[in-house]
């Protein structure tokens, strides 16, 4: 259009969303139409007093949350849920998002009433790994608080199951993410990738939590070719446990945290240390402690 006035910031609910749209401009005299389909926004204009109509998809959209922390915690039912809340930095994993991140699920652990940890993500990303911008001259860091290999041990020493809703891509550290998880659920039209080889680094932190879980031949693959693969294959190999329709993923979370919060803490504990402490024994060591665990467990008030 050629009439331009000023610059104007505008705000419209989709799926429950709240996005921002700055427009270069505004143009008077007008009538707008927003509306979602497919989760994409369009916007049709009409001119006031003409009978051109133009419609197009609004850009620059952002995300509004009330918390400008990198990472969001809340507790209901039980379930602990913390969301990744940096979409416009893929979710990368800064000193600031570590930090939010091992803060949150300290809280969570540290919590008698909460059985469940969540994890989840805003934004298309759920997690694109290492913060590569962070290491560049002048940028000033925080203090860091929690490493992200700490944070991937507490994931799987954690007494509390913790599971990932994992509704955005995944590549390097965020892969680390999901496969640490004791299940991993993932919408079907989201990208995973060990991607390390392609910008001359390697995998190695998250080697540890992804090795056990892959075959040789699908790690040697995976980790030299550097290609994103799609959800379905990551599910395949045994990344991530399945992948879902990304309208069925809420409903699959539900039903599979409803599932695993009907057992007793103390069982989900020692289920946890079963699986990863038994693959690293010997068979006679393995034999004496599960058979004390075992007795240890009949014995607790909880059985």
């Amino acid at each position: 259009t050629n009439h331009v006035a000023t610059p104007a910031k505008s705000e419209l609910s989709v799926h429950s969303k709240t996005f921002r749209h700055n427009q270069s401009g505004s143009v008077p005299h007008a009538s707008f139409n927003v509306a979602a389909v497919e989760e994409k926004v369009s916007i049709t204009n009409t001119s006031l007093g003409s009978p051109i109509t133009k419609t197009c998809a609004l850009t620059r959209l952002k995300v509004v949350t009330n918390s400008d922390e990198a990472s969001l915690y809340d507790v209901n039912q039980g379930v602990a849920t913390i969301t990744l809340n940096r979409p416009e930095n893929k979710n990368a994993l800064s000193i600031e998002m570590v930090n939010s991140i091992g803060d949150h699920f300290a809280a969570a652990q540290g919590d008698p009433g909460v059985r469940v940890i969540l994890f989840t993500n805003n934004g298309n990303t759920f997690c694109a790994g290492a913060d590569l911008k962070a290491n560049q001259p002048g940028v000033t860091q925080p203090t860091a608080r929690h490493s992200f290999v700490q944070i991937l041990d507490d994931i799987i020493e954690s007494p509390k199951p913790v599971l990932g809703r994992i509704a955005g891509h995944c590549t390097g550290g965020g892969v680390g993410l999901a496969a640490a998880f004791d299940i991993s659920i993932v919408a079907d039209d989201i990208i995973v990738g060990f991607t390390e080889v392609r910008i001359g680094v390697a995998p190695a932190v998250i080697s540890v939590v992804c090795l056990p879980k892959l075959r040789r031949a699908d790690a040697s693959e995976l980790f030299l070719n550097g290609e994103r693969i799609p959800a379905s294959r990551a599910a395949e190999v045994g990344l991530v446990n399945r992948a879902v329709p990304r309208d069925l993923l809420d409903q699959e979370i539900r039903e599979t945290l409803n599932k695993v919060v009907r057992g007793g803490p103390k069982a989900l504990a020692a289920s946890k240390q079963l699986i990863s402490r038994v693959p690293q024994m010997r068979r006679s060591e393995a034999w004496e402690w599960t058979a004390e665990l075992s007795q240890s467990l009949f014995q607790s008030p909880e059985a």
